[in-house]
């Protein structure tokens, strides 16, 4: 067994795929590829992932994926048509003396591939967002620095998490039962200190078998884990893809988002927010090359 195969764990049936990360003596760290989860293992609890086995189980989370992005697709398509429709049917107006602007987002990663994987997703669905790898006992600050110069309409915090193992007496409703649980919270207060009102910042926060309710008492609109369980690594993505095209004027219910997300309700859960998405006239050109000097005052 060496650095980068990828294997599953016999112990826990062979339930998710893993990436070796570190091996030291009889032991070894892992990186969940499609699950947000970072465990440590014995090496003779784990089976080398067969080509067969990986591709079977890429294409399944690939195709729930493709599903997730083409529903918001769709609803952006819907969105559209009916501006459409509604600037259409004014005398003053014709098709093209609207434009579009959705919700801008700032992403906070604990972990560097998942976030180079959720900008990928931004990219496709044409959602302005920054992200920034950032450790979870970090994030609290880093939300701070941030938030002022970003400005974002929606804040995703996520990276690793779960539940501690070995603890004698395990209370899911304790912070100190969690192994990043503590660093999110944090965050997700620090950004509401910045912001209060939810429908102004949108924050989505947590990762595997977060705590959610903690997260929710803090401020986070939508939080991991109800159900404790592995969420995968783009479902907060989608959640923040969702409400960014969301019109201002509609809120993002969760009976619309967890059909499509890949965890589903267990993975992730939330309370009614506002969209971020607006129209505005007239249409204006796009000065995305233009370069504006810094002022001096």
């Amino acid at each position: 067994m060496k650095v980068g195969d990828l294997v599953v764990r016999k112990s826990y049936g062979g339930d998710i795929t893993f990436r070796v990360e570190h091996v030291m003596n009889e032991m070894t760290v892992l990186k969940g590829t499609d699950y947000r989860l970072m465990a440590d293992s014995p090496l003779n609890d784990l089976l080398t992932v067969s080509d067969t086995t990986l591709r079977r189980r890429t294409r399944q989370a690939q195709i729930k994926m493709l599903q997730s992005v083409e529903s918001i697709q769709q609803h952006r398509k819907r969105q559209t048509e009916r501006r459409k429709n509604d600037f259409q049917s004014s005398e003053t107006t014709s098709k093209s003396s609207y434009f579009e602007m959705p919700g801008k987002i700032l992403h906070l990663d604990g972990d560097a591939s998942y976030l180079r994987k959720s900008m990928a997703v931004y990219q496709q669905l044409r959602v302005p967002a920054e992200g920034h790898y950032v450790p979870e006992s970090k994030m609290a600050d880093t939300v701070a620095q941030l938030l002022p110069r970003v400005k974002p309409d929606i804040i995703v915090i996520t990276g690793h998490d779960g539940v501690l193992k070995g603890l004698k007496h395990r209370d899911l409703y304790s912070l100190q039962s969690y192994k990043n649980s503590q660093h999110f919270v944090n965050a997700v207060r620090t950004a509401r200190q910045y912001e209060k009102h939810y429908d102004l910042l949108n924050v989505v926060a947590g990762a595997c078998q977060s705590h959610f309710e903690a997260l929710l008492q803090v401020g986070a609109n939508f939080a991991s884990s109800p159900g404790r369980i592995m969420i995968h690594a783009l479902d907060p993505v989608y959640v923040a893809a969702k409400a960014a095209y969301t019109s201002v004027k509609d809120t993002v219910q969760m009976a619309d988002i967890t059909p499509h997300m890949i965890t589903g309700m267990e993975g992730l859960g939330g309370v009614e927010t506002r969209g971020s998405y607006r129209v505005g006239m007239p249409k204006w050109k796009d000065l995305s090359s233009l370069q504006v000097t810094p002022s001096m005052v």
